[in-house]
């Protein structure tokens, strides 16, 4: 089984009635995937709606020939998410793709926002991910094939004004991303992250405001590198960036640093600043673990040189 072809494969995927879980949808469907199609039909700030979203896009694939069912639970609610997958198993039999894509925004400055609407946001993005994620694993593990595929932002990992509850769960995404790309990958389960650059419901008036530069960045110039990361030959625990035609990944590096020695006080710290934050020479960490390695050998190279 190549990118290309997914026949045979089921794959869920939240928050697919618009936008970018639309287009995600359509393409695995035209490459032979059977799909559920995940949206309550919310609002961008998660309220009640009652457009059938998921029911349109199902149309749409068996429409095009393909095979498709619709499921409208919200990814907070944990029954719903376990109706989610039996109905999936009884539908198709297995789950082989699940694409985290489900996403709200209730945006405001950190001395000003609810605090309950930063814990709804998290609720969806983060605890959302965890619950349908946690509901496929045994199921993946079990069969020894599986993609998981998490949704995070530029947000998350830069940061941005306003979005407290948001950029939290987006960061948090990678952590959970990098453990079980390491606990799966015996399994043959393979997790990983994109980072869409495009236009949608939550960033259209916000990020992207111009009419032209949305045009620029479609829904659909994210979806090859969506299919790349959930077919045969994706690779594990990778940060992808797609937007507009361009794509990236997302190293998370750490400068070589410097040994101060074991009674470093804080004044040494911000006396060797510059050298301790000096870029140049990064070195990228393949697990946390390794990061403890690398220090106790810094720390077993200046012993050796001095003696101690």
């Amino acid at each position: 089984m190549t990118t290309n072809d997914f026949e045979g494969r089921v794959a869920i995927i939240t928050g697919a009635g618009r936008g970018l879980g639309r287009s995600y949808a359509l393409a695995l469907a035209a490459r032979g995937a059977k799909v559920v199609v995940n949206d309550p039909g919310s609002s961008v700030d998660g309220g009640a709606s009652t457009e059938d979203a998921a029911g349109s896009v199902v149309a749409e694939i068996r429409a095009a020939g393909g095979e498709a069912i619709a499921d409208h639970g919200s990814v907070t609610d944990p029954a719903a998410v376990r109706s989610m997958v039996d109905a999936t198993l009884d539908a198709f039999g297995r789950v082989d793709v699940l694409i985290n894509n489900a996403g709200i925004l209730r945006d405001r400055s950190f001395h000003k926002v609810d605090l309950d609407d930063v814990l709804t946001v998290l609720d969806v993005h983060l605890t959302g991910t965890l619950r349908c994620t946690h509901a496929v694993w045994p199921l993946m593990r079990d069969q020894g094939y599986g993609r998981v595929l998490m949704t995070s932002s530029q947000n998350g990992t830069y940061g941005n004004f306003g979005q407290a509850g948001y950029a939290t769960a987006k960061a948090a995404v990678l952590g959970l991303m990098k453990v079980l790309a390491i606990e799966g990958a015996s399994k043959g389960v393979h997790t990983n992250t994109i980072v869409p650059v495009a236009r949608s419901r939550m960033t259209e008036g916000t990020i992207i405001g111009d009419q032209t530069d949305a045009e620029s960045l479609p829904p659909e110039s994210v979806t090859s590198g969506v299919v790349y990361l959930v077919g045969e030959d994706a690779p594990n625990g990778v940060i992808l960036n797609a937007g507009g035609g361009a794509f990236s990944v997302t190293e998370l590096p750490e400068t070589r640093g410097v040994f101060l020695g074991r009674d470093a006080r804080p004044e040494d710290v911000r006396d060797h600043w510059d050298e301790i934050r000096a870029g140049g020479y990064v070195d990228v960490l393949e697990n946390g673990p390794a990061q403890f390695t690398k220090f106790l050998g810094m720390a077993r190279d200046a012993s050796g040189r001095d003696g101690t």
